[in-house]
Protein backbone atom coordinates (compact mmCIF):
# COMPACT_ATOMS: atom_id res chain seq x y z
CA UNK A 1 0.00 0.00 0.00
CA UNK A 2 2.76 2.56 0.79
CA UNK A 3 4.28 1.88 -2.65
CA UNK A 4 0.94 2.51 -4.32
CA UNK A 5 0.53 5.79 -2.44
CA UNK A 6 4.09 6.83 -3.33
CA UNK A 7 3.47 6.05 -7.00
CA UNK A 8 0.22 8.03 -6.88
CA UNK A 9 2.01 10.99 -5.27
CA UNK A 10 4.79 10.85 -7.88
CA UNK A 11 2.24 10.74 -10.72
CA UNK A 12 0.38 13.71 -9.23
CA UNK A 13 3.55 15.78 -8.96
CA UNK A 14 4.51 14.83 -12.51
CA UNK A 15 1.10 15.87 -13.79
CA UNK A 16 1.32 19.21 -11.98
CA UNK A 17 4.94 20.19 -12.55
CA UNK A 18 6.13 18.41 -15.71
CA UNK A 19 4.50 20.99 -18.02
CA UNK A 20 6.17 23.76 -15.98
CA UNK A 21 9.53 22.01 -16.26
CA UNK A 22 9.11 21.69 -20.04
CA UNK A 23 8.24 25.38 -20.34
CA UNK A 24 11.31 26.38 -18.33
CA UNK A 25 13.53 24.14 -20.46
CA UNK A 26 12.13 25.61 -23.70
CA UNK A 27 12.91 29.12 -22.48
CA UNK A 28 16.61 28.17 -22.74
CA UNK A 29 16.30 26.45 -26.14
CA UNK A 30 18.51 28.19 -28.70
CA UNK A 31 16.21 27.35 -31.60
CA UNK A 32 13.09 28.55 -29.86
CA UNK A 33 11.16 25.57 -31.17
CA UNK A 34 8.98 23.34 -28.96
CA UNK A 35 10.02 20.16 -30.79
CA UNK A 36 13.77 20.47 -31.40
CA UNK A 37 16.48 21.10 -28.80
CA UNK A 38 19.48 22.80 -30.44
CA UNK A 39 21.43 23.89 -27.39
CA UNK A 40 21.39 26.06 -24.30
CA UNK A 41 21.03 29.81 -24.79
CA UNK A 42 20.03 32.94 -22.85
CA UNK A 43 19.13 34.74 -26.05
CA UNK A 44 15.40 34.92 -25.31
CA UNK A 45 15.98 36.47 -21.89
CA UNK A 46 18.11 39.15 -23.54
CA UNK A 47 15.37 39.89 -26.08
CA UNK A 48 12.85 39.95 -23.25
CA UNK A 49 14.88 42.57 -21.39
CA UNK A 50 15.05 44.70 -24.56
CA UNK A 51 11.28 44.65 -25.16
CA UNK A 52 9.86 48.07 -24.08
CA UNK A 53 6.28 46.78 -23.74
CA UNK A 54 7.41 43.96 -21.44
CA UNK A 55 9.45 46.35 -19.31
CA UNK A 56 6.57 48.85 -19.08
CA UNK A 57 3.99 46.20 -18.16
CA UNK A 58 6.40 44.66 -15.66
CA UNK A 59 6.85 48.03 -13.99
CA UNK A 60 3.08 48.53 -13.87
CA UNK A 61 2.64 45.12 -12.22
CA UNK A 62 5.33 45.96 -9.68
CA UNK A 63 3.70 49.30 -8.80
CA UNK A 64 0.26 47.69 -8.47
CA UNK A 65 1.61 44.79 -6.38
CA UNK A 66 3.66 46.94 -3.99
CA UNK A 67 1.02 49.62 -3.37
CA UNK A 68 -1.90 47.17 -3.07
CA UNK A 69 0.15 44.92 -0.78
CA UNK A 70 1.01 47.78 1.59
CA UNK A 71 -2.61 48.96 1.78
CA UNK A 72 -4.11 45.46 2.04
CA UNK A 73 -1.57 44.34 4.65
CA UNK A 74 -2.23 47.38 6.83
CA UNK A 75 -6.01 47.12 6.65
CA UNK A 76 -6.07 43.31 6.80
CA UNK A 77 -3.82 43.16 9.86
CA UNK A 78 -5.88 45.70 11.79
CA UNK A 79 -9.05 43.92 10.69
CA UNK A 80 -7.71 40.57 11.93
CA UNK A 81 -6.84 42.01 15.33
CA UNK A 82 -10.25 43.65 15.66
CA UNK A 83 -12.13 40.52 14.62
CA UNK A 84 -10.20 38.29 17.01
CA UNK A 85 -10.87 40.66 19.90
CA UNK A 86 -14.62 40.72 19.24
CA UNK A 87 -17.31 38.08 19.66
CA UNK A 88 -17.30 35.25 17.13
CA UNK A 89 -19.81 35.58 14.31
CA UNK A 90 -20.14 33.03 11.51
CA UNK A 91 -22.03 35.52 9.32
CA UNK A 92 -19.32 38.15 9.73
CA UNK A 93 -16.58 35.63 8.90
CA UNK A 94 -18.46 34.55 5.78
CA UNK A 95 -18.73 38.20 4.72
CA UNK A 96 -15.03 38.84 5.39
CA UNK A 97 -13.82 35.89 3.35
CA UNK A 98 -16.35 36.25 0.51
CA UNK A 99 -13.76 37.83 -1.84
CA UNK A 100 -11.67 34.64 -1.51
CA UNK A 101 -14.61 32.45 -2.56
CA UNK A 102 -16.35 34.57 -5.19
CA UNK A 103 -15.15 33.67 -8.72
CA UNK A 104 -12.73 36.22 -10.13
CA UNK A 105 -14.95 36.95 -13.11
CA UNK A 106 -17.88 37.83 -10.83
CA UNK A 107 -15.74 40.05 -8.62
CA UNK A 108 -14.23 41.72 -11.69
CA UNK A 109 -17.64 42.54 -13.17
CA UNK A 110 -18.87 43.83 -9.79
CA UNK A 111 -15.84 46.09 -9.37
CA UNK A 112 -16.12 47.38 -12.94
CA UNK A 113 -19.79 48.19 -12.38
CA UNK A 114 -18.95 49.92 -9.09
CA UNK A 115 -16.22 52.06 -10.68
CA UNK A 116 -18.54 52.93 -13.56
CA UNK A 117 -21.29 53.92 -11.14
CA UNK A 118 -18.90 56.24 -9.31
CA UNK A 119 -17.50 57.50 -12.65
CA UNK A 120 -14.05 56.53 -11.40
CA UNK A 121 -11.36 56.73 -14.09
CA UNK A 122 -9.98 53.31 -14.94
CA UNK A 123 -6.22 52.81 -14.83
CA UNK A 124 -3.52 51.72 -12.42
CA UNK A 125 -5.39 53.32 -9.52
CA UNK A 126 -8.51 51.25 -10.18
CA UNK A 127 -6.43 48.07 -10.50
CA UNK A 128 -4.75 48.83 -7.17
CA UNK A 129 -8.09 49.37 -5.42
CA UNK A 130 -9.47 46.17 -6.97
CA UNK A 131 -6.45 44.16 -5.80
CA UNK A 132 -6.76 45.61 -2.31
CA UNK A 133 -10.36 44.35 -2.15
CA UNK A 134 -9.50 40.67 -2.56
CA UNK A 135 -6.08 40.82 -0.89
CA UNK A 136 -7.53 42.09 2.40
CA UNK A 137 -9.33 38.78 2.90
CA UNK A 138 -6.14 36.75 2.38
CA UNK A 139 -4.12 38.96 4.71
CA UNK A 140 -6.82 38.78 7.37
CA UNK A 141 -6.97 34.98 7.13
CA UNK A 142 -3.20 34.53 7.51
CA UNK A 143 -2.87 36.97 10.42
CA UNK A 144 -5.93 35.53 12.19
CA UNK A 145 -4.33 32.08 12.06
CA UNK A 146 -1.43 33.46 14.11
CA UNK A 147 -3.72 35.33 16.48
CA UNK A 148 -5.55 32.10 17.36
CA UNK A 149 -2.60 31.22 19.61
CA UNK A 150 -1.77 34.76 20.68
CA UNK A 151 -1.44 35.44 24.42
CA UNK A 152 -3.78 38.38 24.93
CA UNK A 153 -2.73 38.69 28.58
CA UNK A 154 0.39 40.49 27.29
CA UNK A 155 -1.83 43.18 25.79
CA UNK A 156 -3.83 43.46 29.00
CA UNK A 157 -0.65 43.75 31.06
CA UNK A 158 0.61 46.53 28.79
CA UNK A 159 -2.64 48.45 29.16
CA UNK A 160 -2.58 47.95 32.96
CA UNK A 161 0.91 49.47 33.02
CA UNK A 162 -0.40 52.63 31.39
CA UNK A 163 0.38 52.11 27.72
CA UNK A 164 -2.20 53.35 25.25
CA UNK A 165 -3.86 51.26 22.55
CA UNK A 166 -1.48 52.41 19.79
CA UNK A 167 1.67 51.94 21.88
CA UNK A 168 0.51 48.49 22.96
CA UNK A 169 -0.15 47.45 19.38
CA UNK A 170 3.15 48.89 18.12
CA UNK A 171 5.35 47.59 20.96
CA UNK A 172 3.62 44.31 21.91
CA UNK A 173 1.13 42.95 19.40
CA UNK A 174 2.83 43.79 16.10
CA UNK A 175 6.31 42.43 16.97
CA UNK A 176 4.79 39.11 18.08
CA UNK A 177 2.68 38.65 14.96
CA UNK A 178 5.20 40.22 12.56
CA UNK A 179 6.23 36.93 10.85
CA UNK A 180 2.58 36.26 10.03
CA UNK A 181 2.14 39.84 8.77
CA UNK A 182 5.18 39.48 6.50
CA UNK A 183 3.91 36.11 5.28
CA UNK A 184 0.54 37.67 4.51
CA UNK A 185 2.23 40.53 2.64
CA UNK A 186 4.27 38.11 0.54
CA UNK A 187 1.14 36.14 -0.29
CA UNK A 188 -0.73 39.33 -1.24
CA UNK A 189 2.19 40.46 -3.41
CA UNK A 190 2.25 37.10 -5.20
CA UNK A 191 -1.50 37.12 -5.83
CA UNK A 192 -1.32 40.67 -7.17
CA UNK A 193 1.60 39.93 -9.51
CA UNK A 194 -0.14 36.87 -10.97
CA UNK A 195 -3.70 38.23 -11.12
CA UNK A 196 -5.17 38.73 -14.61
CA UNK A 197 -8.99 38.70 -14.78
CA UNK A 198 -9.71 41.51 -12.30
CA UNK A 199 -6.89 43.64 -13.70
CA UNK A 200 -8.16 43.05 -17.25
CA UNK A 201 -11.66 44.29 -16.39
CA UNK A 202 -10.58 47.29 -14.30
CA UNK A 203 -7.55 48.53 -16.26
CA UNK A 204 -9.19 50.67 -18.91
CA UNK A 205 -7.60 51.22 -22.31
CA UNK A 206 -3.99 51.94 -23.17
CA UNK A 207 -0.53 50.53 -22.53
CA UNK A 208 -0.09 52.79 -19.50
CA UNK A 209 -2.35 50.53 -17.40
CA UNK A 210 -1.33 47.17 -18.89
CA UNK A 211 0.05 44.75 -16.33
CA UNK A 212 2.42 41.87 -17.02
CA UNK A 213 -0.26 39.11 -17.12
CA UNK A 214 -2.29 41.28 -19.52
CA UNK A 215 0.76 41.73 -21.74
CA UNK A 216 1.38 37.98 -21.73
CA UNK A 217 -2.23 37.40 -22.80
CA UNK A 218 -1.89 39.96 -25.61
CA UNK A 219 1.27 38.27 -26.88
CA UNK A 220 0.08 34.67 -26.57
CA UNK A 221 -2.90 35.27 -28.86
CA UNK A 222 -0.43 35.20 -31.77
CA UNK A 223 1.24 32.00 -30.57
CA UNK A 224 3.63 30.93 -27.83
CA UNK A 225 7.03 32.45 -28.53
CA UNK A 226 10.35 31.86 -26.72
CA UNK A 227 10.07 35.30 -25.13
CA UNK A 228 6.77 34.28 -23.53
CA UNK A 229 8.41 31.10 -22.20
CA UNK A 230 11.21 33.19 -20.68
CA UNK A 231 8.77 35.67 -19.16
CA UNK A 232 6.57 32.91 -17.76
CA UNK A 233 9.64 31.27 -16.25
CA UNK A 234 10.64 34.45 -14.43
CA UNK A 235 7.09 35.03 -13.11
CA UNK A 236 6.74 31.41 -11.95
CA UNK A 237 10.09 31.35 -10.18
CA UNK A 238 9.29 34.65 -8.44
CA UNK A 239 5.90 33.30 -7.37
CA UNK A 240 7.41 30.07 -6.03
CA UNK A 241 10.04 31.95 -4.02
CA UNK A 242 7.48 34.32 -2.50
CA UNK A 243 4.97 31.57 -1.64
CA UNK A 244 7.65 29.36 -0.08
CA UNK A 245 8.98 32.32 1.91
CA UNK A 246 5.47 33.11 3.14
CA UNK A 247 4.89 29.52 4.22
CA UNK A 248 8.24 29.37 6.00
CA UNK A 249 7.56 32.59 7.89
CA UNK A 250 4.05 31.53 8.83
CA UNK A 251 5.30 28.20 10.24
CA UNK A 252 8.27 29.68 12.04
CA UNK A 253 8.49 30.02 15.78
CA UNK A 254 7.74 33.50 17.01
CA UNK A 255 9.78 34.86 19.92
CA UNK A 256 7.72 35.36 23.02
CA UNK A 257 4.88 33.06 21.93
Amino acid sequence: MPKVLSAHLAATYAFLYLPIAVLIALSFNKAGLPTVWTGFSLEWYGKLAANPKILASGWNSLVVAVVSTVIATTIGTLLAVGVERSRHSAARDALLFAPMIIPDIVLAIALLSFFTLLKFSLGLSSIILAHVVFNIAFVCAVVRARLKSFDWSLVEASRDLGAGAFVTFWRITLPLILPAVIAAALLAFTLSIDEFIIAYFTAGAGQSSTTLPMQIYAMIRFGVTPEINAMATIVMLLSFVLVLSAQRLNRGRIPGS
